[in-house]
């Protein structure tokens, strides 16, 4: 129960955070929650579709209903043990401050910011806080006096924790380093002090010598780490060397490499998958469709390959550039024209994934700072026995609204799942696409 001490909270959601989770009604633990009539509006326009959106309205106007019964929403009804209350609010002309008037007429933000100036005038000793994942909607809110507020569910606190990169361990005793050059692999014996984690890559590090290596949690032995060839891929780093060792790591089921643009992640991810073709029955590469000026992928002319091949031209790249290090006659120049041909490997967008169950399969998704959490969630879930999940991105390059670098799907996957021996998280720091990526990277 709520300490008699503790002021009354309502939190009023906007259509945004119902869309981004469709269980954040019942996140905000015992304090009260309130809809808009305006965010109902909106959910019917969403619940049409096929796209993570539509699912998350389609989820919320069932739980409403089932919530309500018989009862209606227009009073207080109680969400469940230990938790507040909802209702759905109406906006009222007697309002001490009309946003309507402020800002725009007719602008369903205003009208939402309306319904929570009326419950605060209503509610006299409870406190009224808008919650919102649109950035403007929190401003204008806060610029009229009512309170806004992110939503806090699921997001990622100290990125900073896991974006450091590589971890260098110096001042390693050089026989050590030699036992692992020579056996391969050492006991552990706390030489990883703090930072020893599951699947976690450190390169070794004494003044005249330095090795790479894995710390296998299921032995308790740290293993060398070798550079490999993929599919005519060289890793030209110690970061690229560590993520192919995970790629071709058989016991690691989920794979997360992150870097900014031009260290190599999805190519990397396509050289390993081909390189273990004879493992998989199928090899899909996938990225979210992140239409550019308000261009709804329904605009594009053609049938479905054609309207989304615009947006999987980054993936289309990698394969070209890997296919131009063999001679067009070479067998593995072939075997890939033949993959491509049976539908192997194949090219497409995320939305064509769900519902379906991959079983034996290299499931590579990119841009992957791009998903919500739930998509995230979605996406492994679909997970057969025997497939291989990799997602890449950038945290620090989101392209879709209502997500930053602590919210998106990338981001929550690599904190909640560090540390499982299942996963493994590689940051690539140096760009290899060329001098001038690096100095955009660098200095724009």
């Amino acid at each position: 129960m709520r300490k008699s001490n503790t002021k009354r909270k309502i939190y009023v959601l906007d259509t945004s955070v119902l869309l981004f989770d469709h269980n954040s009604i019942t996140n905000f633990e015992e304090n009260d929650v309130a809809l808009p009539i305006t965010v109902l509006e909106e959910l019917d326009n969403f619940k049409i579709g096929n796209e993570t959106k539509n699912f998350q309205a389609r989820e919320i106007i069932r739980f409403l209903d089932k919530l309500s019964g018989k009862k209606g929403l227009g009073n207080w009804i109680k969400l469940g043990k230990n938790k507040g209350k909802l209702k759905v609010v109406m906006h009222t002309p007697n309002l001490n401050i009309d946003a309507e008037e402020v800002y725009k007429k007719g602008k369903n933000d205003n009208k939402i910011i309306n319904a929570a100036i009326s419950l605060k005038n209503e509610e006299k000793n409870a406190t009224v806080i808008l919650v919102t994942k649109d950035i403007n909607l929190r401003i204008k809110s806060k610029a009229i006096g009512l309170p806004a507020e992110d939503y806090e569910t699921g997001k990622v606190k100290n990125i900073q924790t896991f974006s450091k990169g590589l971890p260098i361990i110096d001042d390693i005793d050089a026989e050590v380093i030699k036992d692992i050059y020579q056996k391969n692999y050492i006991d552990e014996s706390g030489l990883l002090g703090k930072q020893k984690i599951s699947n976690g890559y450190y390169i070794l590090n004494n003044c005249t010598n330095s090795v790479l290596a894995r710390y296998n949690s299921k032995t308790d032995k740290i293993e060398k780490v070798e550079k490999k060839y993929v599919y005519g891929i060289k890793p030209r780093n110690a970061e690229q060397t560590f993520g192919l060792n995970a790629l071709l790591n058989d016991e690691i089921k989920l794979v997360a490499l992150e870097g900014v643009a031009g260290t190599g992640k999805t190519l990397l991810a396509l050289a390993s998958a081909l390189e273990q073709k004879n493992k998989y029955d199928q090899i899909i590469l996938a990225r979210p469709i992140i239409p550019l000026s308000n261009r709804e992928i329904g605009f594009l002319p053609g049938d479905a390959d054609d309207k989304i091949s615009p947006y999987m031209q980054p993936l289309w790249d990698n394969l070209t550039f890997i296919k131009k290090q063999f001679k067009s006659n070479e067998k593995k120049s072939k075997i890939l024209k033949d993959m491509q041909e049976s539908g192997t490997l194949t090219i497409t967008a995320l939305a064509f994934i769900r519902g379906r169950s991959l079983s034996n399969v290299m499931f590579i998704i990119d841009e992957a700072q791009n998903l919500t959490p739930h998509e995230v969630k979605t996406i492994i879930t679909r997970a057969g026995e025997g497939t291989k999940v990799i997602f890449t991105g950038d945290i620090n390059q989101i392209d879709t609204p209502y997500m930053d670098e602590q919210s998106n799907g990338l981001t929550y996957l690599i904190d909640r799942l560090k540390g499982n021996a299942l996963f493994s998280h590689i940051k690539l720091v140096k760009g290899e696409r060329s001098e001038l990526a690096n100095l955009a990277n660098e200095l724009l």
